[in-house]
């Protein structure tokens, strides 16, 4: 069999993660968070994010984004999404049946929401009868593997901002995004007036763990933008342990935080090597030239959507593991998607593209 492409899920955690979390295993550490590492990952996020921005490690990226989101939002309100959003396809309901919300979404052209997108809810605000869109939340890197610029997000930020609603970014793959545009990830969420950030690490490398960041109140584009920044701080230590999200023992979590957001740079490391490994996957199906397999989207950050035939796909399928994606431009044909990682090699791409030559 070959290494799976199924996921950047699937691949390994880096060895300097481990040995950040062997070397966290080193005596008695007070429990929930007052521990020396997660005082250190505090002082880590803010040269990151700015002054005063707030940590708090949850133990997963569901739960980082249900908690981002009831911490923005009141019972009443509804969170502005894409149709392709995480938050709304993968995650069982949790925003609903966890947090209460209810997700207003609009297809997305590549996964990016449009200001137009944002702005057609401006109708339902006030209106007893309609959830109130309370918060914006943004993919970065999207679901189908494209990337918000610096300029779309400060236009979409200030759209959202100006109909009083908060923004909310799911980082489970901004490292990806950065490293495409070549950017801190402070330009992707404090610079352009983000508000939360679901911070992603197990997709980049990591074992398990993100972060939930608030971005410092100090900063904010907008008074209401401040006051969220401040209620959602003061909400999300209880919203944490309500969720269970709360690891007892949260040295370890905020350990691996350190090793892939500290002065290393491991994130960026990380997320180039699959961005990189991406991009050769996408040049050796593009080479294969003609209509049999077809790339559909930009290759953005580490994922590659192609058409093939159903039958090619299944074959391929008995060597390497990949999800179909979406319905094909034909009924015998799929649109699947092939995902790399920070542990995926030159051969293996290459034994990738081999295997599916044979297969088509």
């Amino acid at each position: 069999m070959l290494p799976p492409f199924g996921s950047d899920n699937y691949a390994p955690t880096h060895p300097e993660v481990l040995a950040a979390i062997a070397d966290a295993n080193d005596g008695y550490a007070v429990a929930y968070g007052s521990d020396p590492w997660t005082d250190r990952l505090s002082h880590r996020v803010e040269e990151l994010f700015g002054p005063g921005a707030t940590a708090f490690p949850v133990l997963n990226g569901t739960g980082a984004n249900v908690v981002s989101l009831m911490a923005t939002t009141s019972r009443w309100s509804g969170v502005v999404a894409s149709d392709v959003a995480h938050a709304h396809t993968d995650e069982n309901g949790a925003p609903e049946r966890v947090g209460g919300l209810k997700l207003l979404t609009r297809p997305a052209t590549d996964g990016r929401l449009e200001i137009a997108d944002v702005a057609s809810w401006a109708g339902e605000l006030g209106d007893v009868h309609r959830a109130q869109p309370a918060v914006l939340t943004l993919t970065q890197a999207t679901e189908l593997g494209t990337v918000y610029s610096v300029e779309q997000l400060a236009e979409l930020t200030e759209v959202a901002h100006g109909m009083g609603m908060a923004v909310h970014v799911d980082g489970s793959r901004l490292a990806n995004a950065a490293a495409f545009l070549g950017v801190e990830l402070r330009a992707l969420t404090s610079d352009v007036g983000v508000d939360v950030v679901s911070l992603g690490s197990a997709k980049n490398g990591g074992l398990l763990g993100e972060a939930v960041v608030v971005l410092s109140p100090d900063d904010a584009p907008t008074p209401r933008a401040a006051d969220v920044r401040r209620a959602a701080a003061e909400a999300i230590p209880y919203l944490r342990k309500s969720t269970m999200q709360l690891a007892s023992k949260t040295r370890y979590v905020s350990a691996q935080l350190l090793a892939m957001f500290g002065d290393s740079d491991l994130w960026r490391r990380n997320a180039t090597a699959a961005n990189a490994a991406a991009q050769r996957l996408r040049a050796g199906v593009e080479a294969m030239g003609g209509d049999v397999v077809r790339v559909t989207r930009p290759t953005e950050s580490n994922a590659v959507f192609a058409t093939l035939p159903y039958a090619a796909a299944d074959r391929l399928r008995t060597q390497t593991r990949f999800y179909n994606w979406a319905d094909g431009e034909t009924p015998e044909r799929v649109e699947v998607r092939w995902m790399c990682s920070w542990a995926t090699t030159e051969s293996d791409v290459g034994a990738f593209l081999a295997a599916l030559d044979t297969a088509l």
